[in-house]
């Protein structure tokens, strides 16, 4: 599978080594199978706000999320990404992409 996963914290692009992006991409695309009316991935966008709110598209289309996945999907992808190199301890905005 052919993949391309982009980051960027607090507007700063973030790279990726192959198992970060190989992580990222499988426990995401985990995270959308897990959500109701989703299919296949092909194009990805997720984003965290300063105010801690979670918005997804998949392919073309908003994904609605309630509170408690939006909570759920907002600790696990900090918890993935806060121990990156040249990532702030204090994650104000996430922009997270893959297309595959």
């Amino acid at each position: 599978m052919t993949r391309k996963v982009n980051l960027s914290v607090n507007d700063m692009p973030v790279n990726l080594d192959y198992f970060v992006e190989n992580y990222v991409d499988h426990v995401i695309g985990g995270i959308v199978a897990g959500l109701r009316d989703t299919g296949e991935i092909n194009t990805l966008e997720l984003a965290i706000d300063n105010e801690g709110q979670v918005t997804i598209n998949l392919n073309g289309a908003d994904v609605p999320l309630k509170h408690f996945p939006v909570e759920i999907i907002k600790s696990t992808i900090e918890g993935i990404i806060s121990p990156l190199k040249g990532v702030d301890s204090v994650i104000n905005k996430l922009e997270l992409s893959i297309t595959r």
